[in-house]
């Protein structure tokens, strides 16, 4: 068992970190005070080809390997989480569902310009009364007597992206030509096409760079050739997405709580205490000893999930318990480190002058979308029994 990054990986990583750290990480704090949408770093962003890591070149991606893609996560999350939470929509929640199951049309046409970072994605499945219970979403798509186009009305909420994305994947109950209900249907949109409106902007505790809202379609007409997928698997297609978005998220988890812990370190030994550094106090020293125990632990788990990952490419199957294991472990893992970290540097760490109580707001997110730490345990729980 080799743990050793390949050359390429590790390039990967080299050039995600100077990234980051060079051109997000000194407007992090100003993005995160004034909640704008950080365009100009997102816009670079994609011009490294971090918007579409795994995407192949044929469709404007970078055409890497799902462990690169987790590395580019780990290494922008470090820098700023809402950066990365940005990064992850469009890698995973918009682009999955087209590598998955889209036309070679569709991809050409929706895909390409996400992946090469010219536009923005987004993906509308959470609603004001679905969260966790996805399938029993209100919004719905009617299909035209001939069956050439679906007319969506609908709210969703909690829309990473949502004000500034020029595409959408969107799930809607769907009811065929037919006139039968034939379960949940997954479609592209178009934000600038009639019927679509966006609702109010989500004041959130962290992450306040991610621009999230509500959106609205009202008697949005859209055409056939827009369905992903077949009619009623939409369902299907909302969980595998979630597969690889529960990695993208893990992996911001660890980059967050390598960032905390890095600055704990490096206050234990410059302060002083007692006419000593902190980091010499056996107290200092057990939440240390703590905090880098979560963290390599769950770095590993995250490469795991991203290797079981890329083996699914070849053999098929999902990847949902690794997904999971590593988004449940690695969420609580930053919490803890986070939380550590702040009290690490006491008074100090409460103070907006320096960034860990940004990474303590930050953290709490990755233990709730995606799938809530509850979500994950039943998840896993029900994986492992094969009960439900």
């Amino acid at each position: 068992m080799d743990f050793a990054l390949t050359e390429e990986q590790q390039m990967i990583q080299d050039a995600a970190r100077d990234f980051a750290q060079s051109e997000i990480a000194p407007v992090a704090a100003e993005f995160d005070l004034s909640g704008e949408f950080p365009a100009a770093t997102i816009r670079a962003t994609g011009e490294l080809g971090f918007m579409g890591v795994e995407v192949p070149e044929a469709y404007g991606g970078s055409g890497l390997d799902s462990i690169c893609y987790a590395l580019v996560m780990m290494e922008i999350a470090a820098a700023d989480c809402a950066h990365s939470t940005i990064v992850s929509v469009n890698n995973s929640l918009f682009g999955v569902p087209f590598l998955e199951f889209g036309t070679e049309e569709q991809k050409q046409t929706y895909l390409r310009p996400v992946a090469s970072g010219e536009v923005n994605g987004a993906y509308a499945l959470t609603e004001p009364q679905s969260g966790s219970d996805a399938q029993s979403m209100r919004t719905r798509a009617v299909a035209s007597a001939d069956g050439s186009s679906y007319t969506i009305s609908g709210t969703k909420s909690w829309i990473t992206s949502g004000p500034v994305a020029k595409y959408m994947v969107v799930f809607a109950q769907t009811t065929n030509a037919a006139g039968e209900d034939v379960g949940i249907s997954a479609f592209v949109i178009d934000s600038q096409r009639d019927g679509f409106k966006t609702g109010k902007t989500e004041p959130k505790l962290g992450i306040r760079a991610s621009a999230t809202c509500e959106i609205e379609l009202s008697d949005y007409v859209c055409p056939a050739e827009c369905r992903i997928g077949d009619e009623g698997r939409g369902f299907k297609i909302a969980m595998t997405v979630l597969d690889s978005g529960r990695i993208g998220v893990a992996a911001q988890a660890v980059g967050v709580a390598q960032a905390a812990y890095e600055a704990a370190v490096e206050y234990s030994r410059d302060r002083k205490a007692f006419g000593c550094a902190i980091g010499s106090f056996q107290a200092i020293q057990g939440k240390i000893a703590d905090m880098k125990m979560r963290l390599d632990a769950a770095r590993l788990l995250v490469l795991k999930a991203a290797w079981t990952k890329e083996q699914t490419k070849k053999s098929g199957g999902r990847c949902s318990t690794e997904a999971s294991v590593a988004k449940l472990f690695a969420s609580e893992a930053a919490m803890f480190i986070t939380n550590q970290a702040l009290q690490i540097h006491g008074g100090m760490g409460y103070s907006k002058e320096l960034p860990l109580e940004r990474y303590f707001r930050d953290a709490k997110i990755t233990e709730i979308y995606e799938g809530t730490s509850e979500i994950q345990r039943m998840v896993i729980g029900r994986n492992e029994t094969g009960l439900r």
